[in-house]
């Protein structure tokens, strides 16, 4: 949480470590977060200084590779595009995709 915080994030909360924040329990505010939070966050870490280049190039790596949201988003971009996520799932249905997806670069004529 105090790395989320340094970064400008106010509101995720990273309080337990895998697998014990995989519980989902109702009305624990715990290990939370909202989806602008971590839209930005995701957005910070990847496209400032938030990071070093060598780990910006890893974590994308990591998120391109993760083939789980395969049927749920990478079917519904259009042609070329790219797509890197991470998915998560937790106790009681709980579940979370984060993503980024661009345009395939085209060259100019």
């Amino acid at each position: 949480t105090a790395f989320l915080r340094q970064i400008g994030d106010n509101v995720t909360r990273l309080d337990r470590w895998e697998t014990e924040l995989n519980e989902a329990l109702p009305g624990d505010a715990r290990d939370t977060t909202t989806p602008a939070s971590m839209a930005a966050t995701l957005r910070k870490l990847l496209t400032s200084q938030r990071l070093s280049a060598r780990s910006q190039r890893q974590l994308l790596q990591w998120m391109v590779d993760d083939r789980v949201a395969g049927p749920l988003i990478r079917s519904v971009l259009p042609a070329g595009w790219f797509i890197a996520d991470k998915t998560g799932a937790g106790e009681r249905g709980a579940r979370g995709i984060v993503a980024l997806a661009w345009p395939r670069k085209t060259k100019a004529s």
